[in-house]
């Protein structure tokens, strides 16, 4: 009986010592869970709602939810295991390791996924804007991870990936709200430069659609082959571009036409020498 005795209280005795030895631990162990948990959460949602002040797509700000709140969690659980004595440097080593193995595998992808990021960031374009991508002209429709959507001109719908659109130039026809519109008209030589200037400028003028400020330009611009060039410069609106462009070309048409001033064909000049002339 006194050896049994003895033997539970040895057991009871190293029970308490590693009670005493471990728990401490294990209870930092909880602790650091817990509150780590409530931290990464805490920390998840306060980096969601400043996105959110930004006015970053929505889809954006979901990816980001739960990317944040992964690697957040995961460094806590690390954390963890290692207040309990255990070696998490191989731990740490495989998730590496993965991850690596991964971004390999997706390397397109994820070149796309970071160039969506940037672009949803900074804003080189915006939905709704008139832009040239990619030598591709449209009006962007969808900004999203991976790709952006250009609708033409004739409805056609074209995906372009994310990482073309940052490696090509983007020319931005809709970001300050106002364009120029350069037109080139032509007239005879034999025609009176004063009164087609005021026809010019009269057609300009009248548009109301015309901004007064910068102020239009009209002047004599070239002393061409076959005609006197004129070049017609107003600023509008973006979204009045074509319409203006459009209009004052049938404008121009119809002013030259009822002033008699003529808009000449390209032409040449040929000198026809007899051989007889060149024997002279």
């Amino acid at each position: 009986m006194e050896t049994n005795f003895e033997a539970y209280s040895q057991y009871i005795k190293a029970a308490s010592e590693l009670a005493a030895q471990y728990g401490i631990k294990l209870l930092f162990a909880i602790a650091i869970f817990v509150i780590g948990k409530r931290l990464a959460r805490g920390i998840t949602n306060l980096a969601i709602k400043g996105m959110e002040k930004q006015d970053i797509d929505v889809e954006l700000i979901g990816f980001f939810d739960s990317l944040i709140y992964l690697a957040l969690f995961a460094m806590v659980i690390i954390a963890a295991l290692g207040q309990l004595g255990i070696q998490t440097a191989s731990f740490v080593a495989i998730i590496g390791a993965a991850g690596l193995a991964v971004g390999l595998a997706l390397q397109g992808s994820l070149s796309n996924f970071a160039a969506g990021v940037l672009i949803i960031l900074l804003r080189p374009i915006r939905v709704g804007d008139f832009a040239d991508i990619a030598g591709t002209s449209g009006t962007v429709r969808n900004i999203r991870i991976f790709t952006t959507e250009l609708r033409t001109g004739d409805n056609k719908a074209v995906i372009i990936p994310n990482s073309r659109v940052l490696d090509s130039n983007i020319t931005n026809y809709s970001s300050t709200g106002t364009r120029r519109i350069d037109m080139v008209f032509g007239i005879g030589y034999d025609d009176d430069i004063d009164q087609a200037k005021k026809v010019l400028l009269q057609i300009v003028e009248k548009d109301e659609r015309v901004l007064q400020n910068p102020a239009p330009v009209v002047a004599v611009n070239e002393l061409a082959d076959s005609s006197v060039n004129f070049i017609v410069r107003p600023w509008v609106k973006t979204a009045d571009y074509w319409g203006v462009h459009n209009d004052t070309m049938e404008a121009v048409k119809k002013g030259f036409d009822a002033k008699g001033i003529s808009i000449p064909y390209p032409q040449s000049q040929v000198h026809m020498i007899s051989a007889n002339a060149e024997s002279q």
